[in-house]
């Protein structure tokens, strides 16, 4: 599929961690390893991309003259401990942070959860949980065991790369505060059989993660950064010269203020299904007329007030999603 620009007069956004799609797995030691199925197809995927939700309908038809079972697994974004994050994560204190539901062929599923941690390239699940201290890297529960935690675990921790120690003078007391900073990456999980020469039908449901920034970025294709956020989002000459005129228009008091978001969606493992995507439907929405959007696409078409849609047959999945939005805030 040849990527051309598309850009809009709206809004959407996710893309700190990467929301994923369905894919075949297998169970192996160390968490979960994806595997191509030869015998079962996506035959259809109806993709819906907003800020309050992302939606995801497919149908799955198994193209043999046997039953296949195996597993179909499900990849969070990955959440990435900092103490600048500026990702949306949720419901911090929960495992199904985005809250994360699955039906298949209209009944509700309750998938497996598999979860391991990351500090630098190295698997620490282990060392955390005989610590006793929570995976989730944003929880407030998962800060009050590391600080409960003796001395000797704490400098442990650091030296592992999964906590950032950080020191500072206050009321005359040298105070040292231990921020996470591992990642912790969630895929969720469930055997089902693909009924020979049949289909299935999988429909989920989450909401999405939404990074962003306070202002405005600059869209010059003449720096690095630029270019590569222009690449990136597919930004052209009109949509780059928006963001400086309504930036222009909100400092002369003539103009709501706008931030910018973001989002992402991996896309690139439905090619881990038997050949491509029969039928692709991608629907975003930008939530407001007042609010701008940028991402690279095929034949978007607007279908609405706040939504546009890009279809293609026989698709393959080679590129991920990567949505721009400028969200425009009410003034006073």
């Amino acid at each position: 599929m040849k990527t051309l620009s598309f850009t809009a007069l709206a809004i959407l956004a996710l893309a700190v961690p990467c929301l994923a799609n369905d894919t075949m797995a297998e169970m192996k030691t160390g968490g979960l390893v994806y595997v191509q199925s030869e015998d079962v197809v996506m035959e259809k995927e109806d993709l819906f991309l907003s800020m309050a939700e992302v939606r995801v309908d497919y149908v799955f038809r198994n193209t043999s003259d046997h039953d296949v079972e195996g597993v179909v697994a499900f990849p969070m974004p990955d959440l990435i401990g900092s103490p600048e994050s500026m990702a949306d994560t949720g419901d911090a204190e929960a495992d199904n942070f985005l809250g994360f539901s699955v039906t298949q062929d209209g009944q509700a599923i309750t998938p497996q959860l598999d979860q391991r941690v990351l500090a630098m390239n190295i698997d620490r699940t282990e060392d955390l949980r005989a610590a006793g201290i929570p995976l989730l890297p944003f929880a407030e529960k998962t800060i009050e065991a590391i600080a409960a935690a003796s001395a000797q675990t704490r400098q442990d921790l650091v030296a592992k790369g999964l906590v950032l120690a950080s020191s500072y003078e206050q009321d005359g007391k040298r105070v040292t505060e231990y921020t996470p900073v591992w990642t912790l990456r969630s895929t969720y999980w469930w055997k089902t059989v693909f009924p020979k020469s049949g289909t299935v039908r999988v429909s989920h449901r989450y909401k999405p993660s939404v990074g962003g920034t306070v202002g405005l970025s600059t869209y010059d294709g003449d720096t690095p950064e630029g270019a590569a956020r222009n690449a990136q989002y597919c930004v052209d000459k009109d949509f780059a010269k928006t963001a400086v005129r309504i930036g222009k228009a909100h400092e002369a008091g003539k103009g709501p203020y706008y931030t910018e978001n973001w989002m992402s969606y991996v896309l690139s493992t439905g090619a881990n299904w038997s050949g491509p995507i029969g039928h692709f439907s991608l629907t975003v929405d930008k939530g407001a007329p007042d609010n701008f959007v940028s991402f690279c696409g095929a034949g978007v078409k607007k279908v609405g007030p706040t939504t546009f849609r890009m279809e293609a047959t026989d698709f393959n999945p080679e590129k991920d999603i990567d949505i721009l939005f400028l969200v425009a805030t009410p003034t006073d």
